[in-house]
């Protein structure tokens, strides 16, 4: 779904000697970085439908398309974050953030509990979703959350008990907010899809996630 996206975007949007070399004349695959053949195979060889629409309102381009930030993070090529970068990455982050107008309070648990179970939504492919019918912000892929799921993902830290290590409190539900909304400007170049910011996430199922991870009676926190 959505952190699937994100990687092609991530490595799609780089590469340019991929479509100098189709311009001239046979492509030599075997002379391409995977970034470079990622992106020929998709931009120049035709090979996906980059005029289909997406559910966030664009088309496949404009979402395999890298913005600021992504070309940023792009550019490190997997080495450390330098301070400069990180920085940047940060200021960008913080300036995507949208608040709810009555300020951020915790939502229904157990609609977080849904949302962070189900991974469908936002896929793109000969079937597009319909996100009003089922939808998931596809949490357990990389954290794990209620120690009664036993599949979940290593990429992102355990956030199991976090309501009794940081305390449901009016700080800690900013924090958590933030961090779904767009977690680059606490971790720059962070793996954490930007939920919040590209839109595949509204205020109010931010708001349910906050509670699945934070509320005392949620099973996260058992």
């Amino acid at each position: 779904g959505k952190a699937v996206a994100a990687g092609a975007v991530g490595a799609a949007a780089v590469g340019l000697a991929a479509t100098a070399a189709a311009k001239e004349g046979p492509v030599d695959y075997t002379k391409m970085t995977p970034a470079e053949l990622t992106e020929y195979l998709i931009f120049d060889a035709k090979g996906f439908k980059l005029d289909q629409p997406t559910q966030e309102g664009k088309t496949a381009r404009e979402r395999m398309t890298q913005d600021e930030l992504q070309k940023a993070c792009s550019a490190l090529h997997g080495k450390v974050i330098d301070p400069e970068t990180a920085k940047r990455v940060q200021e960008m982050a913080i300036a995507s953030r949208v608040y709810p107008e009555g300020g951020i309070t915790l939502g229904d648990w157990k609609r977080g509990e849904a949302l962070a179970k189900e991974g469908s939504g936002f896929r793109l492919g000969p079937k597009v979703d319909d996100n009003s019918k089922k939808f998931g912000g596809n949490c357990y892929a990389c954290h794990q959350m209620d120690l009664k799921v036993p599949a979940h993902g290593t990429l992102g830290p355990s956030l199991t008990g976090l309501g009794k290590i940081r305390g449901n409190t009016p700080d800690t539900q900013k924090y958590v907010y933030e961090v779904i909304y767009n977690a680059h400007a606490y971790f720059p170049c962070t793996n954490m899809p930007r939920f919040g910011a590209n839109g595949f996430l509204t205020q109010g199922q931010i708001a349910d996630l906050v509670a699945y991870v934070l509320d005392p009676e949620s099973p996260v926190n058992k």
